[in-house]
């Protein structure tokens, strides 16, 4: 199993052996300088992720973007680092397991051309966002379950794997000695999550959203990350939103959907965040003691966030500016 000292070098080189090949994920000689960042036609490549560990996320996705690489391949190479990240305490190898001691993992996966895939309940495979990208580049289907789920995974190449961390089934002991009880809520200090967007020089979008979900849930609880529209949509001729926090108050919202839609009607990705936040809380009376966050990117690289209470921060490399952490407004 990877450690900390080995999961960087597993993921961002194992992306390049996962089954679904990522094409032109490094520039042919070297690395890119941000000045040359831009594409003859002046498409400004950026790479936008939720959380703190968006920055490794984004440094992954970087050469693929600076290279001349989809924004699909992106953001699939970026979320894998934290997939099997062990410090990453809700995605992933690392992710909290749920009140069985289980660890079940939900992903989604979507392109400039309103494909998807998604996979939801899914043990034992260390890379649910490439299942759910084969999910949606070989079959017919968009989401795929549970036992289902691991099926196609293993048929498809990917390896059965042990994901329950030492670190996190010592958290799940703890949990069943001091609580017990299946009371889980996301706030500032039980966020879940990473997701990514990117544009690239094309001036394609793409988006992913992978998660363990909320630390001792029930078993076969399923968030909002898998949904497409909910934790997760991209509209090429317009942009893309990301969602983290309490799923179920996103999904009550189709909170992703309703982001890329109010910036189709004008809005800034700031301003859509903002109006989003607001649809959540009017949707959630228990809304002061959950946490949600939305994170968008517009097709001409334009950003905006903004969360129900102060906490909530994401990754943001872009060229001429760096990978840099963004604290995100907040509503309380």
């Amino acid at each position: 199993m990877p450690d900390r000292r080995s999961f960087l070098k597993t993921s961002a080189l194992g992306a390049a052996a996962a089954p679904i090949l990522l094409d032109g994920c490094t520039p042919d000689s070297g690395e890119t300088p941000e000045s040359d960042a831009r594409s003859e036609t002046g498409v400004r490549p950026v790479a936008l992720s939720t959380w703190d560990h968006g920055l490794a996320a984004n440094d992954a996705a970087w050469p693929i973007l600076t290279g001349g690489g989809s924004a699909l391949d992106a953001v699939e190479a970026g979320v894998r680092i934290s997939e099997a990240d062990p410090t990453v305490t809700s995605v992933g190898y690392g992710g909290r397991p749920d009140r069985f001691g289980r660890v079940t993992l939900d992903a989604c996966i979507m392109d400039e051309r309103g494909r998807c895939g998604s996979v939801a309940f899914l043990q034992h495979i260390m890379h649910p966002i490439s299942v759910a990208r084969q999910v949606m580049e070989k079959t017919p289907h968009v989401m795929i379950v549970g036992q289902g789920a691991l099926d196609f995974a293993l048929a498809n190449g990917f390896e059965r794997e042990d994901l329950l961390h030492p670190d996190a089934a010592a958290a799940w002991e703890r949990w069943k000695e001091e609580n017990g009880e299946v009371t889980p809520r996301i706030d500032v200090n039980n966020h879940d999550t990473i997701g990514m967007l990117a544009v690239d020089q094309a001036g394609n979008l793409s988006g992913a959203c992978t998660t363990s979900g909320a630390a001792f849930k029930y078993h076969g609880r399923v968030g909002d990350s898998p949904i497409i529209g909910a934790g997760l949509y991209v509209d090429n001729e317009v942009g893309g939103a990301t969602a983290t926090g309490w799923g179920e108050a996103v999904i009550r919202a189709v909170g992703c959907f309703l982001v890329v839609e109010l910036m189709r009607q004008g809005h800034t990705p700031q301003a859509a965040c903002e109006l989003a936040v607001e649809r959540v809380i009017e949707k959630n009376p228990d809304w002061r003691s959950i946490q949600v966050g939305f994170l968008a990117l517009g097709k001409n690289g334009d950003h905006g966030s903004f969360c129900i209470a102060p906490g909530f921060n994401y990754a943001l490399h872009a060229p001429d500016e760096g990978n840099q952490l963004i604290d995100s407004g907040s509503r309380i």
